[in-house]
């Protein structure tokens, strides 16, 4: 009888522990929620319930394959955007809890809707599928994608008929392409490598693989040091030029309130770089010291009078001395804009 009862107490107790668990769980759960969409800034404290830090020993959380007890949203641990984390709860019964969480960290500061004007349009060749673009001069260099009809051409700006192209084999589907020099540097979409040719005859000089971490091949640009690569998620990835297998650091794109993946076409310019977002009509103006979104172009009118169907969107940046011009994918226009 006495073992009975024992036993009986050692359940009401194990199913308190199970209840306590569970409320524990269930609370950070409904915390994670409610901090998602809303979500953080750097600096910001995790203000974890207290059904939480009352029954805790210790709480850690885990992002990757780092871990930490300061519940902090530090730069050093946390990217912009989304952070897929764990977190860890030691209770004070001894038991170890883990719940999967997202936290979200925006940009402090608002991005500013950037204004502009149509000052002069230009005719684009529409067969071409653009997904490199970058001025030189009034010479327009471009990506041409799609396979099996890949190409690197240059033309004359007002103009559609290159001055020299060289196709990419069938297989390549050709993406960002960059300035640097006298050279050329080229991205493919999945093949995993790029390809580097000579600015004025568009000769192939030699290809590169990339970096592991760079999943695909999008955009690409150059600030004067590091060419800088897009793969489509919310990365931007800092190549060595003199060796682009090499990867320097990467940084998360984020604005105020909400992060932005599908990073396309990137240009650079007077230290700020440019990238359209994938299948939207705005160009993102970002510091490339965070990955802050500082503003916005809206060139949904533009790309209203040029999209009829899901791929010919906006995409295409380049600098023209301090104008921009844009373009899209068969699009048989180039426009140039004034930034006001």
């Amino acid at each position: 009888m006495k073992k009975n009862i024992i036993a009986g107490f050692a359940a009401i107790l194990l199913l308190a522990s199970c209840n306590k668990d569970k409320e524990i769980l269930d609370t950070l759960n409904t915390y994670n929620h409610s901090m998602e969409a809303k979500g953080y800034h750097f600096g910001d404290k995790l203000q974890l319930p207290k059904e939480v830090t009352e029954n805790a020993e210790s709480v850690t959380v885990s992002f990757g394959d780092k871990e930490t007890t300061d519940l902090t949203i530090d730069p050093k641990f946390f990217t912009l955007g989304d952070n897929a984390v764990t977190f860890n709860i030691k209770t004070k019964g001894g038991e170890v809890l883990n719940q999967d969480a997202t936290i979200n960290v925006f940009a402090k500061n608002p991005e500013k809707n950037i204004a502009y004007q149509i000052v002069a349009e230009y005719p684009h060749d529409p067969k071409n599928f653009v997904q490199g673009f970058q001025a030189e001069g009034n010479t327009i260099y471009e990506s041409d994608g799609q396979n099996g009809s890949s190409q690197i051409l240059k033309y004359t700006l007002g103009t559609t008929t290159p001055l020299a192209s060289t196709k990419q084999a069938p297989e390549d589907f050709s993406e960002g392409s960059t300035i640097v020099g006298d050279k050329v540097y080229q991205l493919t979409w999945q093949s995993k490598k790029g390809y580097i040719y000579d600015k004025s005859s568009l000769k192939l000089l030699s290809e590169f693989a990339y970096p592991n971490v760079l999943g695909e091949g999008w955009g690409l640009t150059y600030d004067g040091k590091n060419l800088i690569a897009s793969d489509g998620s919310k990365l931007l990835y800092f190549l060595d030029a003199n060796d682009p297998s090499k990867l320097i650091k990467y940084i998360a794109v984020a604005g105020s309130t909400q992060a932005y993946d599908q990073l396309n076409e990137l240009e650079y310019h007077n230290g700020f770089l440019y990238a359209n977002v994938w299948q939207k009509p705005i160009i993102l103006k970002i510091n490339p010291a965070t990955g802050e979104v500082v503003g916005t172009f809206d060139f949904t009118e533009i790309a209203k009078q040029n999209t009829k169907g899901t791929d010919d969107v906006l995409n295409g940046i380049a600098f023209k001395g301090e104008n921009m011009l844009v373009t899209g994918k068969n699009w048989p226009k180039i426009y140039e804009v004034v930034i006001k």
